[in-house]
């Protein structure tokens, strides 16, 4: 396993010395600041910020050759060897500011607390590129289905059955030997359905959760305290998409599409409330997971997949071109398959509205019924901007029973693309478990989905593009068929075709 000792840090001293020929100079503009931002630090004597600084991670820098494990690390070295070069003149201002700030490297920003005047004197330095709002924004769940007491299980569940992932099982291809991460509201990791598949628990007593789990959220609420040394769930949201890509309690509670596969999580949002950076710190870590005292990153850990049942709207400062699209960005090209909620703002056209739903880098999912309908909810296409059509696919998300926070042996029944969502990441766990030699290769897994997703009935068109025709935007190229991707999978690995 790859750790950064002695070697790595020679490594990174090398890059640092690289870095700054390869960035080059000359002068810049004054930095762009926010409106938001100002108003909001002029309002209330100072404002939470993200300082952007114009260097970027020199291309000529990155690996093309080796395995998909080297060029993350190469990636991850020549990131963080940017960062720490060309923040350098920076954070001491902030020191002598007397100003605490927090650095990122998987994009080039520090995030403070700043007057009006330290935004003035920032926007004037020559290697600031913007100054950009960190305002928190909540989840939007589309209306949920009425308690009904206690929720009995279904042995498997519906969602669960309608992708076919019990076949799958009767190949003996569970997920084993891939690694999911949920980002999210947090994970009651000790839960039934979810204790044994956790990275972190040896099954024998033993936890660990370095390198397993982080936590993005600095400030306690009523349920869990800052900076959790342990997972931590204050929503219940979180549980709920991982219990629905591992969870089985070993029992009569099969709620999960890829039992097999292992999860490690991160909490981006505080109570449902996630802001630009509580994203991206989650980003980085899963890019380059470290210890529980955020030391010695190691990419050589991250994941495989990443479900994401969140957006981040304009108004939060998620527009094209933004911090939160890069950190995204550079997770794909660091080969791992990022899973994205399409959003519950539908039935109508066009209602894709946030990130990473928007991104053509995000692999989208739109939702359906117990009957292979459309969900009313389900956000549509098409996207504005994005380079192929949205949502990608779609899954099972009304009325999906899984795992809750409130014990360790509670379920509750939730609707929304964020119930979608973990579908498609347990079967993309499916598919690598299959085929290994698909790991580090988010693009031939979503194709494979796409490929053997199953057109659903529907009569909306959006964007000019029929209902037959496929993909369109209201599912994408259909609802996914796990059976059918494992075996396309399969084939491929077998025989090396396409």
């Amino acid at each position: 396993m790859y750790k950064y000792t002695m070697r790595a840090a020679c490594r990174l001293t090398a890059l640092a010395l690289a870095i700054p020929a390869a960035l080059g100079g000359g002068a810049a503009a004054a930095a762009d600041v926010a409106p938001s931002l100002l108003a909001r630090a002029q309002g209330e004597g100072r404002a939470d910020a993200l300082i952007v600084l114009e260097a970027e991670a020199p291309k000529a820098l990155l690996r093309q050759d080796g395995s998909y494990l080297e060029r993350r690390r190469n990636l991850v070295d020549t990131l963080r060897a940017t960062a720490e070069v060309s923040q350098e003149p920076l954070r001491r201002w902030l020191e002598e500011q007397g100003v605490k700030y927090r650095s990122f490297w998987i994009v080039n920003m520090i995030q403070a607390e700043l007057t009006p005047a330290q935004i003035a004197a920032l926007a004037g330095r020559a290697e600031v590129a913007r100054l950009v709002d960190n305002a928190p924004s909540g989840l939007r769940l589309p209306p949920q289905p009425a308690a009904a007491g206690p929720q009995a299980p279904e042995a498997i569940e519906w969602g669960v059955n309608k992708v076919r992932a019990p076949q799958v099982w009767a190949l003996g291809v569970k997920g084993q030997g891939v690694t999911i991460a949920g980002q999210d509201t947090g994970i009651r990791w000790t839960h039934n359905a979810l204790k044994s598949h956790y990275r972190g628990w040896n099954g024998s007593g033993i936890v660990d959760h370095n390198y397993n789990w982080h936590d993005a959220i600095h400030a306690a609420n009523g349920s869990c305290p800052a900076d959790s040394p342990q997972p931590c769930d204050d929503n219940g949201h979180g549980s709920h998409t991982v219990g629905t890509m591992v969870g089985d309690d070993g029992g009569s509670n099969q709620v999960g599409v890829a039992p097999g596969a292992q999860w490690i999580g991160c909490r981006n949002m505080n109570a449902g409330n996630g802001t630009p950076a509580s994203y991206n710190e989650c980003a980085q870590w899963l890019l380059a997971p470290t210890d529980l005292a955020g030391n010695n990153p190691d990419p050589a850990r991250a994941p495989d997949i990443v479900s994401n049942s969140w957006g981040c709207p304009a108004s939060e400062g998620c527009t094209a071109g933004n911090e939160v699209k890069a950190a995204i960005d550079t997770l794909v090209q660091a080969g791992i398959l990022f899973v994205a909620a399409a959003g519950n703002d539908g039935s109508s056209c066009s209602t894709i509205f946030d990130e990473p739903a928007t991104l053509d880098s995000a692999f989208t999912i739109g939702s359906t019924t117990s009957s292979d309908a459309m969900s009313s909810f389900s956000s549509r296409g098409p996207v504005t901007g994005a380079g192929r059509v949205k949502p990608d696919v779609s899954a099972p998300g009304s009325s999906v029973r899984s795992v809750v926070n409130s014990s360790d042996t509670s379920y509750t029944t939730m609707s929304g693309t964020s119930m979608a969502t973990p579908h498609v990441a347990g079967a993309a766990a499916l598919v690598m478990a299959v085929n290994p030699a698909l790991k580090g290769d988010p693009q031939r897994v979503m194709d494979i989905l796409r490929q053997t997703a199953v057109p659903i009935t529907n009569s909306q068109t959006c964007g000019g593009i029929a209902p037959t025709t496929y993909p369109n935007p209201v599912q994408g190229y259909g609802r996914i068929d796990a059976y059918a991707a494992v075996i396309l999978a399969d084939t491929i690995f077998k025989n090396g075709v396409d």
